[in-house]
């Protein structure tokens, strides 16, 4: 593991209850891949399940860590790091596999497609112990 959740809490511009990533387990220039175990009180926990928008969000802060490590890693860290805030511009081919009990340990891979000035283009997939239960493309821009 790379960061817990403590630093991952200062890697990332939400704070809870939205918080739906709380390890950076791989990072690479290819791909990152974060952890997050969801609690029964989630915001996202309908009727023992974890919603869809909350594995959207999760893919949106997997994201926002991959992004958040990187600044951290080129600025040097320190205490006064502040991550920038981007907002999803556009989810394309989102595929639900299935709703996953919680509660759950999810793992989500992300990998960026392109890049091109505040915008960023990543697949994301989210599993939990192997099993596939959703993934997307999602468009990210970051507020300047």
């Amino acid at each position: 593991m790379l960061a817990d959740k403590n630093t991952v809490h200062k890697l990332i511009p939400q704070d809870k209850p939205m918080i739906m990533v709380d390890q950076l387990l791989e990072h690479d220039t290819e791909r990152t891949v974060t952890g997050f175990t969801v609690e029964k009180n989630n915001l996202f926990a309908e009727n023992g399940f974890f919603a869809e928008p909350g594995l959207i969000e999760n893919m949106a802060q997997s994201a926002a860590l991959r992004t958040g490590w990187m600044g951290m890693q080129e600025t040097g860290g320190g205490g006064h790091y502040q991550p920038p805030v981007g907002v999803i511009g556009a989810v394309k081919d989102f595929v639900l596999y299935r709703v996953p009990k919680v509660p759950v340990q999810l793992q989500t891979e992300v990998g960026v497609i392109a890049s091109f000035s505040n915008a960023t283009v990543v697949k994301a997939l989210v599993r939990t112990e192997g099993e596939l239960l959703a993934e997307a493309e999602l468009k990210i821009f970051i507020q300047e």
